[in-house]
């Protein structure tokens, strides 16, 4: 089974748990670090996503996992918050981050910069419209560019 396939079948399995508690899934991921496989489920909640959320989640899933035992290879699985800086994924998260900063990072260098920080102010399936503050003007991103965006963090 191919990890896209194994991401889509957890995601069916996890939504019915996520929707019947008010849970939000934020995303699944199956990757590879050093020599162990990680099953990452990532979930939110109005007001944020506690410990013993996650371990009910990660137990009820396991359940199900268990059950129909479709992922080859041994794995962990792990069940968190998608954090603070929480990347921008699916439309709902750029929906939800339309107005606050974020930070894009690029594949290759567009006028000699990899990396942009600003107010995302619009999207479309193919682009992204930052406002950059320092240069007070807005740049238009091809989606298929961007390496990884997500929530920027001030501290």
């Amino acid at each position: 089974m191919k990890k896209t396939e194994i991401v889509e079948r957890v995601e069916e399995l996890v939504t019915p748990i996520i929707n019947e508690n008010d849970f939000e899934l934020v995303d699944v991921e199956y990757v590879k670090e050093g020599a162990n496989w990680y099953l990452r489920v990532f979930a939110d909640k109005e007001g944020g996503i506690t410990i013993d959320d996650c371990v009910f989640i990660s137990r009820a899933l396991e359940e199900k996992l268990d059950a129909e035992d479709f992922i080859s290879e041994a794995y962990i699985l792990e069940v968190s918050s998608p954090g603070l800086g929480r990347q921008l994924k699916k439309e709902k998260d750029f929906q939800r981050s339309l107005g606050d900063k974020v930070e894009c990072k690029l594949f290759k260098a567009v006028d000699g910069q990899k990396e942009f920080e600003g107010i995302l102010k619009a999207y479309t399936g193919e682009t992204v419209t930052l406002e950059l503050e320092a240069e007070k003007k807005e740049i238009v991103i091809d989606r298929s560019e961007i390496a990884v965006i997500r929530q920027a963090i001030d501290f």
